[in-house]
């Protein structure tokens, strides 16, 4: 069994991401705006995220009404390590974002900076495609 720990300062953002701490969950959950209203078909960029391992942005394609494409146009890149971190976490947190139709959904283990900006740029352009 697996012991899940959250690495970076996840409570410095807390009330700016709006994170939940489950009771007994070792990890948070970021929530932002729900997407069970429809919205607008299109692509949307979210907003460039400055972390302190560099930037995060990302971009949405929206169709029938659904999140159907997350894309990562930027990720951190301040040193080789947050490379490495950042190419593990975005096909998680793409896969979980689809799954869950909104930014809604867990930190990835050891990529706090990297999800936080990418949960961010992401509520960026969800609010476009809802505007």
């Amino acid at each position: 069994m697996r012991t899940r720990v959250v690495v970076g300062s996840v409570l410095a953002s807390a009330a700016v991401l709006g994170i939940a701490w489950g009771i007994g969950s070792a990890s948070p959950t970021i929530t932002g705006t729900s997407t069970t209203g429809k919205l607008t078909d299109g692509t949307y960029a979210g907003s460039s995220v400055q972390t302190r391992f560099g930037t995060v942005q990302v971009q949405i394609t929206v169709s029938s009404g659904k999140i159907t494409d997350v894309t990562a146009l930027h990720l951190t890149d301040a040193e080789q390590r947050s490379v490495d971190i950042s190419n593990q976490a975005a096909p998680i947190l793409r896969s979980e974002v689809l799954a869950a139709q909104s930014a809604s959904v867990n930190v990835v283990s050891g990529a706090t900076y990297t999800t936080e900006g990418y949960l961010t740029s992401l509520q960026a352009a969800l609010d476009k495609a809802s505007a």
